[in-house]
């Protein structure tokens, strides 16, 4: 008997959390942190032991390294796994700093809101970090590098292939073939999208019989990035008429990248002023830092200017912050200028002091560039309320909100269809499990891959078990 589990990123987007069991076997695909509300994610974390069975497990195999996909793996290890988890060199690599930093966050946090409440006699309950350093540490050491397209046996009668997925630096759609049943199973969470700079499109694996698949954006299209382009433009160009910020909140890993990239592009078409654009990430430093150490990752354009010494990281007037005092300086300062910042769904980090400072400023711009999950301040930006919370204080929404969807790194609804339909083609594709998305937006794609001929296909619920 061959079984999936959904335990996290099922209907929902965060937490990516999903067992594989074999007669013979246990295995975790991804160990996300759930991301929302702040108390019922932490409630989530923290009971980890509760849904995942710890002593049980073979191996954990991590599709990249983005938090809601590695986040809990150090609570996972300091509750008790000390097995190994497979992954990229590249995803390897970058886990150590994101993982760091995902730490160092919780305990700077934890600190801050305590100091609120004690200022400010705030009604708040005090933040716990979920792990510290020393967990991180520990738990890197627990990770195994597998380059792509090479088999290993990673438990009884499972063997391990990653493929190229296109969605970040390092990650992989995960090939377990099944010794019980002559079973091949593709993870494919999360895919790339075709056409856009830096990194290789998604491979197509052959063979599979049970594809579990994201479906983030199965209910829409993405615009082309040359649009993008444009509508990028005309925000910088409007808010800086007005003297604002543009203040992006943006995932360090791959989304900071792209944004400075675009910008380096618009800069060099002259279709934008010359201002100073600040990446106030000390995670975003580190992590470009591992881009430029695996070429083995980047399509042939962004390979050839790596080589050629104009890398698209760098350009005349940015500025990579790190130190913390330069950082207070940036967000005390008058616009007009640019300053990318993480957390990308402004749920930690130092983009949270940004919003304080800027938010209530009709001058300014927050341009959204990736997902927002439901609960998140990032998705209360998106949705306009007329209030949101930073800090545990209300703050007034003045700033003007631009969303640009076509910068996400995820397959839209017509990348979904072809990667499916490119799976069927190759293989003996028997049933697909839809995970890593909302329901409605699975509704929708349950019903277009139903109309492609797609004759079984699921969106599991949380906790449910799947018989492949």
């Amino acid at each position: 008997m061959i079984e999936i589990q959904c335990i996290g990123a099922a209907r929902q987007v965060t937490g990516s959390k999903h067992l594989l069991r074999t007669s013979r076997a246990t295995i975790l695909l991804d160990c996300g942190l759930f991301q929302g509300r702040r108390k019922e994610a932490a409630e989530q974390n923290r009971a980890i032991a509760q849904h995942v069975p710890i002593d049980d497990l073979d191996a954990v195999v991590l599709s990249h390294a983005h938090i809601d996909h590695a986040g809990a793996l150090p609570l996972l290890a300091k509750r008790g796994y000390h097995g190994p988890i497979y992954a990229t060199p590249a995803t390897r690599d970058l886990c150590g700093p994101m993982l760091l930093d995902a730490a160092m966050i919780q305990e700077a946090d934890a600190r801050h809101i305590q100091k609120l409440i004690e200022r400010e006699h705030l009604d708040m309950e005090p933040a716990q970090p979920l792990y510290n350093h020393e967990d991180v540490t520990a738990l890197l050491g627990q990770m195994v590098a597998l380059p792509y397209r090479r088999a290993q046996e990673i438990a009884p009668g499972v063997v391990l292939k990653f493929l190229d997925a296109g969605h970040v630096l390092g990650s992989a759609v995960v090939v377990l073939d099944v010794e019980e049943d002559d079973t091949r199973i593709a993870f494919a969470v999360d895919l790339g999208r075709k056409g856009l700079p830096i990194l290789r499109e998604p491979e197509v694996p052959g063979g599979i019989n049970c594809l579990i698949m994201e479906s983030t954006y199965g209910d829409r299209l993405h615009a082309p990035i040359e649009e993008v382009d444009s509508a990028l433009a005309a925000a910088i160009n409007r808010t800086a008429k007005r003297g604002g910020k543009i203040i992006i909140p943006s995932f360090a890993l791959e989304r900071a990248q792209e944004v400075v990239y675009s910008i380096k592009r618009l800069r060099k078409a002259n279709q934008v002023p010359a201002l100073p654009v600040y990446v106030d990430s000390p995670l975003t430093v580190k992590l470009t830092d591992v881009f430029k150490m695996h070429p083995e990752c980047y399509d042939k354009e962004t390979y050839a200017m790596l080589v050629s010494g104009d890398s698209p990281f760098d350009f005349d007037g940015l500025h990579y912050v790190s130190d913390k005092e330069e950082s207070k300086a940036l967000t005390a300062s008058a616009g007009p200028h640019i300053v990318i910042s993480a957390s990308g769904m402004c749920e930690a980090g130092r983009i949270l002091h940004h919003l304080r400072e800027g938010i209530e400023d009709p001058r300014n711009t927050i341009l959204i560039v990736g997902y927002q999950a439901q609960h998140t301040l990032g998705r209360r930006i998106v949705e306009r309320h007329r209030e949101v919370k930073v800090f545990g204080v209300m703050r007034r929404l003045a700033a003007e909100v631009v969303v640009l969807n076509g910068f996400s790194a995820h397959a839209d609804q017509k990348d979904l269809i072809e990667f499916a339909e490119g799976v069927r083609s190759l293989g003996k594709l028997r049933q697909v499990l839809l995970v890593h998305g909302e329901p409605p937006a699975q509704a929708v794609l349950i019903a277009e891959l139903t109309k492609n001929g797609f004759a079984k296909v699921q969106a599991p619920g949380p906790d449910e078990r799947i018989r492949v």
